[in-house]
């Protein structure tokens, strides 16, 4: 059982004499498992803060004048909150063991003490009522505690998971810009037809083995390739130029094709030109 810690400030040294021998007649730790850890005797407030500051019970003993009331409830507000209750006891008057009935004083500080085990019953449903919310608390606090144990793990879980999904990503990231690349690479086919109609608006583009012809003539092998009625090469420009070699070619060719033929005469159809004198 836990041992409650009671302080007794009194008034002065003479005090402390009196309140002694009233214990003397009290078996306090057997009968209400309490210990008097200290005897106080002081009017200064701070001393008297430094001094009881986390007692179970502080009794401020003081004498039953007015000079008393007035220290004792000047105490007990200024203390009431640093200790865990307080009880005012009243000594009688006189400062000496002679002129005073050390029985009454202990009778006093019986009562006083069977005031403070009241007033401690009185609160016990209040306090049974704390306690339980303490353990509430404390439950809750475990289980905070494991689930945060469990958001750790599940964190450096999904940090781990997140760190290969970013690499995951750069790679990806990497590859797709490859296949970008690719594509613009890729986008430099061209169907034949369409590109001619483009170029020069006529829906009918000569045959591959003309293009192919111009392409080998030109030393762009492996810079050009033609088949399957579409045409690549990554220089786009590479195309066009090539195609509009071709294009001029064969307009040429179709218009030396277009020209009239001129007869050839034999030489007994020439005939020789009349010589005159007058002509030297």
């Amino acid at each position: 059982m836990t041992i409650v810690d009671v302080r007794i400030l009194v008034e002065g040294a003479s005090d402390v004499e009196v309140v002694s021998k009233a214990l003397q007649g009290l078996a306090l730790g057997s009968e209400y498992n309490i210990t008097i850890s200290a005897i106080i005797p002081t009017t200064n407030l701070e001393i008297a803060k430094s001094a009881t500051a986390g007692a179970d019970l502080l009794i401020i003993a003081t004498d039953a004048d007015r000079v008393g009331r007035e220290l004792a409830e000047r105490m007990f507000r200024e203390l009431g909150e640093l200790v865990g209750q307080v009880e005012r006891m009243k000594i009688p008057m006189g400062h000496d063991l002679e002129h005073i009935d050390v029985e009454l004083v202990r009778k006093e500080l019986k009562n006083t003490l069977v005031r403070a085990g009241l007033k401690s019953l009185q609160v016990l449903p209040e306090y049974m009522a704390l306690r339980n919310q303490l353990f509430d608390l404390k439950g809750k606090h475990e289980m905070l505690i494991q689930e945060n144990e469990e958001l750790k793990k599940n964190y450096q879980e999904l940090e781990q998971k997140y760190g290969e999904l970013l690499e995951e990503y750069s790679q990806v990231l990497e590859e797709n810009n490859r296949l970008k690349e690719s594509l613009k690479k890729r986008a430099n086919v061209f169907k034949l037809t369409d590109i001619w109609k483009e170029l020069f608006g006529e829906t009918t583009p000569p045959d591959e083995r003309h293009i192919a012809e111009a392409v080998e003539k030109l030393n762009l092998g492996g810079k050009i390739i033609v088949g399957q009625g579409h045409i690549y090469s990554e220089d786009e420009d590479l195309i066009v130029e090539l195609l509009r070699i071709v294009h001029l070619s064969l307009s040429i060719a179709q218009a030396q094709k277009e020209e009239p033929q001129v007869e050839e005469k034999t030489p007994e159809e020439i005939e020789e030109p009349e010589t005159r004198f007058e002509d030297f």
